[in-house]
């Protein structure tokens, strides 16, 4: 018999469902539902239309319903809303958007992969109004861009600072925009850890965006925005990247279960509690493998992989479903910035017990052109050494970093694993040790109490107090910028001048990166120190963290000039 496979919804779920299915049977009957103008759009890079970094809006449209026939024998109905699923009779109710008319397909398996929708906060005074815009799919960035263009938009707000938000803030300013991004929360990049995040608020801020945090919206007018604190912002356009919501509805009046995340209930299959019925992508709720939770994942690599694994099952072909991660990484202006697993706030969340390493080394050898700094967080069980996630924002490769230990997470990688892995070396892609393999090794020492350490969050508070903080740079690097209360003890100077460190009350230790105060640590604690610690990140850390802060509070600043530099 001919398998009669419908599938609602398009993109990277519902494409990659009905072409998986080709593959495996070719006489299947196979038929894809969208609701909009385009079945298969990249998405991902609908902000990047606002540069120009993609010509034109159609350059988003990866295949028309044409090519899905000729190529695939796969029919793609576009403008085609699924209004209802009837379980009992195995069909749904489709309207025909351009005719209104409506009419029935039966199915034999039916996967759903509606997506998930922006939010759009009722509360908002204004927030229908026609210069207020979210972006989901090629037809709603192209009304911001008309809109911008034709009223001659100067400045918009853009509410949320999430993977969407940030980069339609990078993208308009690219275009000439002036932008204020707006977070309710005191941090743009909710997979970073605050330490880090402020890396990249230092990005924004540099680059002109106006960034507005711990603050939210409260009414929006034609020309300006009110927030939460009374503060008003001149926007002639709003675009809300508040967030999203899974789109259930449909799976809800046909009485298939959510899951406690919202999202719609599945199995190791994605197969819902009708075995007919299999749901992928953003609407689904997945198993987390390293909180052993359900969580949502509206990201598109792991919708491509549940569409395969769906259609797989339908086959009778088994997944080796081992749970997501949640790998990600996002361009801000010149940064480069990538997370997977989880941060210190998800740790905390799920009851786990956890250090970090937290390093600066260059991300290719500093002899060659285009060296930078990595910020590099890696976050570790204790007392096992699994590795749990890790966080890195450089102008360099971070994303290879993270890619690795993407990979070593899924395999129940640790520390040891991580220190002994081989990597590519040369001088212009890395440095000998590379920075994975330097976090490992700080990682370990960290484990087996070879030293202590102290947050870079903590190092406002040690000035403040008062506490005994040696600065082990050479006296040139010192000159040009340190912490008001650091003394300067270089470590080529460090042997013939520990009577200048008092024993009788704990030492706090930095350099630039950390690496060399990691020597005076081990050095102190070889004569016989006991108090002694290191600032995690030292100097580069310090100023990353201090820097943005500094700039938009009156508070008192603990840096006398800032550096962001391996150089010296």
């Amino acid at each position: 018999m001919r398998n009669r496979i419908l599938i609602i919804g398009g993109v990277a779920g519902g494409a990659s469902a009905a072409a998986r299915a080709r593959r495996i049977d070719e006489n299947a009957e196979i038929i894809m539902f969208e609701k909009g103008p385009d079945v298969s759009f990249s998405n991902c890079s609908l902000p990047y239309y606002l540069s120009r970094t993609v010509k034109t809006s159609d350059a988003l449209v990866l295949m028309e319903p044409g090519q899905f026939k000729k190529q695939y024998n796969i029919e793609a109905r576009v403008n085609s809303e699924v209004l209802k699923i009837k379980r009992a009779e195995k069909k749904i109710v489709i309207k025909d958007l351009s005719t209104g008319k409506e009419y029935e397909e039966v199915y034999d398996k039916l996967v759903l992969s509606p997506g998930a929708v922006p939010i759009r906060p009722k509360s908002i005074e204004g927030i229908m109004n026609p210069n207020v815009f979210t972006v989901r799919n090629v037809v709603d960035i192209k009304k911001l861009d008309d809109y911008i263009v034709e009223h001659k938009v100067n400045k918009v707000a853009v509410i949320g600072g999430g993977f969407i938000g940030v980069e339609i803030t990078e993208n308009l300013v690219h275009a000439g925009v002036h932008v204020s991004l707006i977070e309710a929360l005191d941090q743009i990049m909710a997979p970073f850890d605050y330490d880090m995040a402020q890396i990249l608020h230092k990005e924004m801020y540099d680059k002109g965006v106006n960034l507005i945090l711990s603050d939210g919206v409260k009414k929006i007018s034609s020309d300006s925005i009110e927030l939460q604190s009374g503060r008003k912002v001149e926007a002639q356009a709003v675009v809300l990247a508040i967030g999203v919501r899974p789109e259930t509805e449909l799976a809800k009046d046909a009485g298939l279960e959510t899951g406690e995340t919202g999202g719609i209930k599945v199995n190791h299959n994605y197969q819902t509690n009708d075995k007919d019925i299999y749901a992928v992508g953003d609407a689904v709720e997945v198993f987390n493998m390293l909180t052993h939770k359900p969580s949502r994942l509206a990201l598109a690599g792991p919708a491509q992989m549940q569409a395969r694994a769906a259609t797989d099952d339908m086959y009778g072909i088994s997944d080796n479903n081992r749970g997501v991660i949640g790998s990600s990484v996002v361009q801000v202006f010149d940064m480069k910035a990538a997370a997977t697993g989880l941060n210190e706030k998800t740790a905390k969340a799920a009851g786990i017990i956890y250090d970090f390493a937290y390093v600066i080394p260059p991300d290719k050898v500093g002899l060659m052109p285009g060296s930078n700094p990595l910020h590099f967080k890696l976050l570790f069980e204790c007392p096992t050494g699994k590795i749990l996630g890790a966080q890195a924002i450089g102008k360099g490769e971070a994303d290879k970093r993270i890619d690795v230990i993407a990979a070593l997470i899924t395999m129940g990688g640790t520390l040891e694993d991580l220190k002994g892995l081989e990597l590519c070396y040369a001088p212009l892609f890395s440095t000998a040790k590379d920075v994975i393999n330097f976090a490992s090794l700080v990682g370990l020492n960290l484990l087996n109490n070879k030293y202590r350490q102290v947050r870079v969050t903590q190092v406002r508070e040690l000035v403040e107090s008062g506490a005994f903080i040696v600065d082990v740079r050479e006296k040139h690097e010192y000159e040009q910028g340190h912490l008001v209360t650091a003394v300067n003890i270089p470590l080529s100077e460090l042997r013939e001048r520990m009577d200048e460190i008092p024993k009788d009350k704990p030492v706090y230790m930095h350099c630039l990166t950390g690496q060399r105060s990691y020597n005076a640590v081990l050095a102190l604690q070889g004569h016989g120190y006991t108090s002694i610690y290191n600032i995690s990140g030292s100097f580069l850390g310090i100023c990353a963290y201090e820097y943005f802060l500094d700039q938009v509070t009156n508070r008192k600043k603990i840096v006398t000039a800032y550096k962001f530099d391996l150089k010296n």
